[in-house]
C-alpha cells in the first residue's frame, strides 16, 4: 500500500492538530506540524530581539532553523536546535506571533524547501494552512477543516484552560476571529481551500468522527480508490 503525502488545511480553532496527531498514529505516519514551525520561527525572533514584522532578518532565522519532530507517547514533540519547546510555542502569544510571521513572504519562501523535504518521502500528515494549495500542491490527499467561529472559540478556550493557562472566551473568540481575517487576506498564499481537497465541517462532529471518515478517505486512496 503507498503511503502518501496528507495534507490538512483549515483556519485557528478547527481541530487540525488534534485530528492531525490522531490521524498520524492510526497511519502509522510522521506529524509536521507547519504551524508549529511558524510559530517555532516566532519564539527564535521573540529571543533573538527581532520584530515579527521585521521579514528580511526573520527570513534568515527561519533559513538556518533546525527543527524536528517526533511522537513521545501521545505528544508530537518540537525540537528547536536540539531544545525541546512544544509548550513555549504553544502559549497565546506565540500563536499571534505565528500568525504575523507566516504573512511574510521573505519566510514563508524560506521556509518552503524546509517543508517540502521533511514531506518529500511520503508517509506523512501534514497540518496547516496553505500546505495543500502551495507546499504540497500535489500531494494525494487533501482536506480542509473548519467549523463556526463561536465552536472554534469554545475549543481554543477548551484546549487553553485544560492546559492551566487563564484565557477569557469573548477574547479568544475575538483572537480568532482578528486570525481569520489575517489569515484569508494576506498576500502571500492566504488560507483557502484546494480545489481538490475535501470539505470537513466539523461543528457538529467530535475528533474521532473527522479521524474515522479521514482515515477511510486516505486508506482508499492509498489502496488505489477514489
Amino acid at each position: 500500500m503507498r503511503r502518501l503525502i496528507v495534507t490538512i488545511d483549515g483556519p485557528a480553532g478547527a481541530g487540525k492538530s488534534t485530528v492531525s496527531k490522531r490521524l498520524a498514529q492510526r497511519l502509522g505516519y510522521r506529524l509536521l506540524d507547519t504551524g508549529a514551525i511558524y510559530r517555532a520561527v516566532a519564539l527564535a525572533g521573540r529571543r533573538a530581539g527581532v520584530a515579527w514584522d521585521d521579514g528580511p532578518r526573520l527570513a534568515e532565522l527561519a533559513a538556518v532553523l533546525e527543527i524536528d519532530f517526533a511522537f513521545e507517547g501521545d505528544v508530537n514533540r518540537v525540537q528547536l536546535g536540539g531544545e525541546d519547546v512544544s509548550r513555549q510555542i504553544r502559549e497565546p502569544e506565540m500563536s499571534q506571533g505565528a500568525s504575523l510571521v507566516s504573512a511574510l513572504p521573505e519566510v514563508r519562501a524560506a521556509l518552503l524547501e524546509l517543508q517540502r523535504r521533511l514531506g518529500a518521502q511520503g508517509g506523512v500528515v501534514v497540518e496547516g494552512r496553505d500546505v495543500g494549495t502551495v507546499v504540497f500542491p500535489h500531494a494525494e490527499a487533501k482536506f480542509f477543516l473548519t467549523a463556526t467561529v463561536d465552536e472554534r472559540a469554545r475549543r481554543r478556550f477548551a484546549e487553553l484552560t485544560a492546559a492551566g493557562k487563564p484565557v477569557d472566551l469573548d477574547e479568544t473568540r475575538r483572537e480568532i476571529v482578528e486570525r481569520d481575517e489575517r489569515d484569508t487576506t494576506r498576500a502571500a498564499a492566504p488560507l483557502r481551500q484546494a480545489d481538490d481537497a475535501l470539505l470537513i465541517e466539523s461543528s457538529a462532529l467530535d475528533a474521532d468522527g473527522v479521524v474515522d471518515l479521514l482515515e477511510r478517505t486516505v486508506r482508499a486512496r492509498a489502496a488505489g480508490g477514489p
